[in-house]
This record gives structure tokens, C-alpha cells and sequence, in this order.
């Protein structure tokens, strides 16, 4: 049912197995999908609302501090047992340096935000083609580390019993964490696991080191996750093992994009209804001799 004919050379018909339709419907599927030009509106909408829901969603998480604060005990002994709990040393070294630590503290408050949101605008005006694939990864990322949250509650090293943390922002008086000082009221306090500002900056630093033509800017895209590692293990605001999870769910994040677009973000080509280009123009045959 289905078949098709075709008539052969010598003027006979054979049975073709297969409808057209049924061949190009399995075509489709295979198919990766196509780029489309991201509309400046729609983006905007789209992540002021994400953002609020993200912020919402984490917020609305319970805190569960006797859970937070078992797990965030369970995550330091690991770290012992791997001899590799070097958070509180780091942390009161740069706590010493006045000048150092209240710079971290502006540094863990602001470019979280302001670098994702620069890197989203220069991908949307500089590489149209890649933003949605790319932007799917940030939020696909996000959406894991929300789940992360609810899942496994987990207190930061500022806030562990029995320990010799130092919250750099309340001693320092500085507005660096929204979890500190004044503002430890607006946000959940035990939402340290995943760090979204590793999962945020290593987005960020790839998608800079994938893209960017100036040379300079693809070494701050590398700089730029590694310096966030020291800041928020400085700050006392995270484990090294949430930098981990962080980069985990970035990796669902990439193989989620690879799955839906067939190939990976930073080589998608431009999307439809961009600038054509030229058509051929006729090939000149060979003068004859």
C-alpha cells in the first residue's frame, strides 16, 4: 500500500516499495533542525521571565538547614578523605587582604549576572545563527541546577557548624552575596549545589573561546571560569565539589542542544532568512582550438 511505479528504459513499470511521503517523513526526523533569526522582543521577554522563574523557583525551594548542614558535613569529609579540603585555607588567606577579598566579593555579587547577559547580547547581534542553540544550553543548564536544589540542599562552607569559615561579606561589610548580611532573607541559603556561577561562567568562557575572532577575548573566556572557581571558593561560598556538579549540568546542557540541533552549538551555520549570498554566475567554456 503506498507504492509507486516508475517506468523503466525499456517502456515496462516496476513497483517502487516505498511512498515518497513515508521516505521523506523519516528524511524529517533525521533531519537537524534549522537556525532560525532570534527576534529581539521575543528574547527579551523570554529571559526576563526565565530569570524570574529561576528566581522564584530557587527561593521557593524550603530550607532545609538540618539536611543542608548534614550534607555540607558529609561533602567536607570527602574532601578530606581525597586530601583535597583546601577551601578554609584559601579562604583565610584571602581574607587577609582586605583589598583582594572585598574585590572578590563585588566580583561574586556582579559579573555572574552582568558577563552571562553581555555574552547572550554579543552572541545574538555577533552570531545569530548559534544563539538559540547555545541559549538553549544556558537554560537547560539552569533548569537541572533547580532540580539540584531541591534534591540535595546543601549549606556552603560559611554556614557549616563547627568550622573556621569566614563570610567575607559580613565581616567585610560589603554587598557580596545575596545569602549574606541584610540580604540572606531574599534567597535561599542552601541552594549551593550545583554552582551556577561555574555552570554560568564555564557557558560563558567556551562560548567566548569557541567564537570570538580577537585573540585577547578568547584568553578571558578561559580566565574567566577559572578566576570565578577561586572567587566563590575564596568567599566561602562553595565547595569545590559544587564547581563539579555545576560543570555536570552543563554537560547535560551541551548534550541536550546536540541531540535537538544534530550538531553542536558553536558550529551551526547562519540561520535562515539571513543575508543570501551570490548565486554562480555561468561557468565560460573552454575556447575551442
Amino acid at each position: 500500500m503506498g507504492d509507486t511505479t516508475v517506468t523503466t528504459l525499456e517502456g515496462r513499470e516496476e513497483a517502487v516499495p516505498h511512498s515518497v511521503a513515508a521516505e521523506t517523513g523519516r528524511t524529517y526526523l533525521r533531519r537537524p533542525r534549522v537556525p532560525r533569526r532570534p527576534r529581539l522582543w521575543f528574547e527579551i521577554l523570554l529571559i526576563a521571565v526565565s530569570y524570574w522563574t529561576y528566581s522564584l523557583v530557587r527561593n521557593a525551594v524550603p530550607e532545609q538547614r538540618a539536611e543542608a548542614l548534614r550534607n555540607a558535613d558529609a561533602i567536607w569529609r570527602l574532601e578530606q578523605q581525597l586530601g583535597l579540603a583546601f577551601e578554609e585555607s584559601v579562604n583565610h588567606a584571602v581574607n587577609a587582604v582586605t583589598w583582594l577579598v572585598v574585590g572578590m566579593n563585588y566580583y561574586y555579587a556582579t559579573l555572574h549576572f552582568a558577563v552571562t547577559l553581555g555574552v547572550l547580547v554579543w552572541l545574538y547581534r555577533s552570531h545569530p545563527g548559534r544563539y538559540a542553540a547555545t541559549r538553549l544550553v544556558l537554560f537547560t543548564t539552569t533548569g537541572i541546577a533547580l532540580l539540584g536544589y531541591y534534591l540535595y540542599p546543601l549549606a556552603p562552607p560559611r554556614l557549616m557548624n563547627g568550622q573556621d569559615f569566614v563570610d567575607t561579606v559580613l565581616v567585610h561589610q560589603t554587598w557580596g552575596s545575596m545569602a549574606s548580611g541584610d540580604l540572606k532573607n531574599m534567597s535561599n541559603q542552601y541552594a549551593a549545589m550545583p554552582s551556577m556561577h561555574i555552570g554560568w561562567s564555564v557557558w560563558c568562557g567556551l562560548t567566548l573561546f569557541a567564537l570570538a575572532s580577537v585573540p585577547w577575548v578568547r584568553v578571558l573566556g578561559l580566565l574567566y571560569p577559572a578566576g570565578t572557581l577561586v572567587v566563590i571558593v575564596a568567599t566561602a561560598n562553595h565547595f569545590w565539589l559544587d564547581a563539579v556538579g555545576g560543570v555536570l549540568c552543563l554537560a547535560v546542557g551541551y548534550g541536550i542542544a546536540l541531540v535537538w540541533y544534530g550538531r553542536q552549538p558553536y558550529a551551526l551555520p547562519r540561520p535562515a532568512g539571513g543575508r543570501k549570498q551570490p548565486e554562480p554566475g555561468p561557468v565560460p567554456l573552454p575556447k575551442q582550438g
